[in-house]
């Protein structure tokens, strides 16, 4: 095997020089979908599997059964010093380059073709942030169809109200568990104080992703998407002294620290009157917070759609569920659709 480079690049040398050459028609590519090399994550370690020269083609329909033969007779056994086959557990070695019409793709992604008509706010919530990612940020290396650049312009940012009202589900979260880290500690419970901390944590670094309007990978890259936010306020210092904590005093004092910070961040960026982000007691206990909940008020005030202004801000389906098995499985993450019926009843009917 040859020295590690980037995903990307060797994909994209992969694709000018072994399957350009042959499509032979109207297509767009890329490096796009599921893996650590689409966002640019990958390091020598990604390369033990599903690692290798790789690409998604769209076409016509048309036009798929003649891109793949002729793509099939010119795949080398390698490229760049890398298996143009890979497999893993078991199963067959096989080149890693997809044909097939952008909406096939598209529904494989999402279960449904999210440019196919208007996305309702529904639609967004169900739509699994690293899904999105998955086509957003990764590398295009031809768009001479155009579908691409339309699907990412689409998808590249929340609307406004989903975007505010997901802000809100992201402080109610916080607003929830903020005297936990006392109260644990109180009874006894420093384990379950720390727990309960690296949960806030967690839900600070997925608001300040939100802020600052970029769309949180899953667990094994949320640390790595933070850390190339921008961080004049020390809140990455602050979230990590929360984790590293000895005891209750140094952990709600760095907690503190973040809830402080996400609330001048915050208040940079919302249309309405800035909220106070000083922090205060939690009623007559010690417990020292920021009183999330006045934060995600302020951010349900930012939201003009009636039907996610009436719906309690439970957040979308990356924050309902948990689970790789879920949010990889259109068909699962379809299954909470009923969740969200009420937000856009009168909008359309779910989608098949």
């Amino acid at each position: 095997m040859s020295a590690f480079v980037p995903g990307r690049d060797l994909c994209e040398a992969f694709y000018r020089e072994v399957l350009a050459p042959v499509v032979a028609v109207p297509h767009s590519a890329g490096l796009i979908g599921p893996g650590s090399d689409v966002l640019g994550y990958d390091t020598p370690r990604s390369t033990d599997h599903d690692w290798g020269p790789r690409a998604v083609i769209l076409v016509d329909e048309g036009e798929r059964a003649g891109v793949r033969e002729r793509i099939d007779r010119a795949l080398p056994e390698t490229f760049g010093g890398w298996p143009v086959r890979m497999g893993r557990d078991g199963l067959p070695l096989e080149p890693h380059v997809e044909v097939l019409p952008v909406a096939e793709w598209l529904g494989a992604q999402f279960g449904f073709d999210p440019t196919a008509r208007p996305l309702s706010p529904a639609d967004w919530l169900l739509l699994p942030q690293q899904r999105i990612l998955g086509l957003v940020a990764g590398a295009v290396f031809a768009d001479g169809t155009g579908v691409l650049a339309r699907a990412r312009a689409l998808l590249a940012w929340y609307p406004d109200d989903v975007w505010w009202w997901l802000v809100a589900s992201l402080w109610r979260r916080l607003d929830q568990e903020e005297p936990f880290i006392q109260r644990t500690a109180e009874a006894g419970d420093a384990l379950g104080s720390a727990v309960v901390a690296a949960r806030q944590v967690r839900d600070c670094m997925r608001l300040a992703l939100l802020l600052g309007r970029r769309y949180a990978p899953y667990s094994k890259w949320l640390g790595t998407a933070f850390s190339r936010l921008p961080d004049p306020d020390g809140l990455g210092a602050a979230l990590a002294a929360a984790l590293t904590a000895p005891d209750l005093s140094s952990r709600e004092a760095a907690l503190g620290a973040a809830y402080t910070a996400l609330a001048a961040r915050f208040n940079a960026v919302t249309p309405g009157d800035p909220v106070d982000g000083s922090l205060r007691p939690f009623w007559d206990r010690p417990a020292l917070v920021l009183g999330a909940d006045r934060f995600a008020q302020a951010a349900l005030d930012a939201v003009r759609d009636e039907g996610l202004r009436r719906f309690p801000p439970i957040g979308s389906v990356d924050h309902l569920a948990d689970s790789t098995d879920v949010l990889s499985d259109p068909a699962r993450v379809a299954a909470f659709r009923p969740v969200y019926a009420a937000v856009d009843r009168d909008l359309h009917p779910p989608a098949q």
